[in-house]
Formats: C-alpha cells, sequence, structure tokens
C-alpha cells in the first residue's frame, strides 16, 4: 500500500485479499492487463499490481492469511483522513464497525470498516 500524500477525503490505495492470492493476481493481469510485482510477506508474497507500461501501482492482491485473514473477500479502497482515531470513533458512533485494525505501515496507520449499509471500506492516516 502506498504511503499517502494526499488531502483528507483521498482514495489514495485499493486491494483485495482473497484465499486464493496467486488465482486472482493472474485473473487480473488476463483480464485487465495489470503486472504483478511480488510483495514480500516473510514466507510468502503478496502482490502490487501495475497497469501496463507503469511503473507505480494501482492496487494489491493479498492473500488472507495472518493479519488479513480477517478481511472481507471485496475490493477495499481507502481514503485519506486526517486523524484515524478520530475517523474509527466516529465510524462506530454511527453505527459502522472496525472490520480490522488500527495497523501500522511507516508513519501511518490504517483500518478496514464497515458501514451501516455493510459496504467496506478502508481508512489510513497519522
Amino acid at each position: 500500500m502506498a504511503e499517502p500524500k494526499a488531502p483528507p477525503g483521498t482514495i489514495v490505495w485499493t486491494d483485495l485479499t482473497v484465499a486464493d492470492a496467486p488465482g486472482v493476481r493472474d485473473f487480473y493481469q488476463a483480464v485487465v492487463g495489470w503486472r504483478p510485482e511480488p510483495v514480500p510477506m516473510g514466507g510468502y508474497d503478496d502482490y502490487s499490481m501495475l497497469p501496463p507500461g507503469a511503473s507505480d501501482p494501482v492496487a494489491g492482491v493479498c492473500h488472507a492469511r495472518g493479519v488479513n485473514a480477517r478481511l472481507p473477500p471485496r475490493w477495499i479502497v481507502y481514503v485519506a483522513v486526517d486523524s484515524l482515531d478520530r475517523a474509527l470513533a466516529e465510524a462506530q458512533r454511527r453505527g459502522g464497525q472496525i472490520l480490522d485494525g488500527p495497523r501500522a505501515m511507516g508513519e501511518l496507520r490504517f483500518a478496514a470498516i464497515e458501514d451501516p449499509a455493510g459496504a467496506a471500506i478502508g481508512l489510513i492516516g497519522p
């Protein structure tokens, strides 16, 4: 996941966590032309997916293992927020629930939440 330098409210990443990451990686490589780059996870690889001819990834395909085991098998977009703690508290106050996290990523932290309608979204911020 790229570390966002984007203003709050901006979508900064999207990924998919599934049981068969290599199979899904190959699916998107064949269907949309994404080129996978392995991301070592200590014993296995997740994948950053790059558009044809690009040097920056646009998405990730991850294994549903370890800390990712609780994530739902659906695409999750990650949105930059000013304060992850404040955003998580507000989500819960408004009927959402935390699906995963918060977890550290460099100087930032991220979490996945579910809104009151059941849709998942990721939040990333300080």
